[in-house]
């Protein structure tokens, strides 16, 4: 790996970082804009560096910097009902540079779609892992409909906004 890649792997990891801190706190799942940081990082890295990037910023905010929403770290942080989500970001950079790296002429298009898989990868994680934490962990009972409408519905509007502005590198 050349010494290019891992200053790009640095300055992704450092910039979810910061999206961690430009936060809105919402029920258990805050409004951030790591997640335009976790796209681009897709989108500008390809794949397998943007997979690097967000386990970077992973393992950053599990030796405990306070690099994650709320300026919190450490090991204890995967029992936030919010974590799942991170680990959401390390699937669905890998995938939005992998979708990107198939296609020969890279348009916007192609970029929005994939980053729109890429969404759904985070989600997925970041729901499921919402879910069990509430039920299992906090003993909440809340219900899939409850989970999906608070760590999903909710940010569906604003998550389209940001990834229109995260393609609009393309325009």
């Amino acid at each position: 790996m050349k010494t290019k890649d891992l200053v790009k792997i640095g300055l992704f990891a450092i910039l979810t970082a910061i999206g961690a801190y430009i936060s809105i706190p919402l029920f258990y799942v805050p409004f951030t804009l790591q997640i335009v940081f976790t796209i681009l990082s897709g989108i500008l890295l390809g794949a397998k560096n943007a997979l690097y990037s967000q386990i970077v910023y992973l393992l950053l905010g599990l030796i405990g910097l306070p690099v994650f929403s709320g300026g919190t770290g450490g090991i204890q942080t995967v029992l936030k009902p919010s974590f799942g989500y991170i680990i959401g970001f390390i699937f669905g950079a890998f995938i939005i540079g992998k979708i990107i790296e198939q296609y020969k002429n890279i348009n916007i298009i192609n970029v929005f779609l994939a980053t729109i898989v890429g969404l759904m990868v985070i989600y997925l994680f970041g729901v499921t892992y919402l879910y069990i934490i509430l039920n299992l962990y906090m003993q909440k009972q809340t219900t899939l409909f409850w989970v999906l409408k608070n760590g999903f519905l909710i940010f569906f509007s604003r998550r389209y906004f940001k990834v229109f502005y995260s393609n609009s590198y393309w325009n």
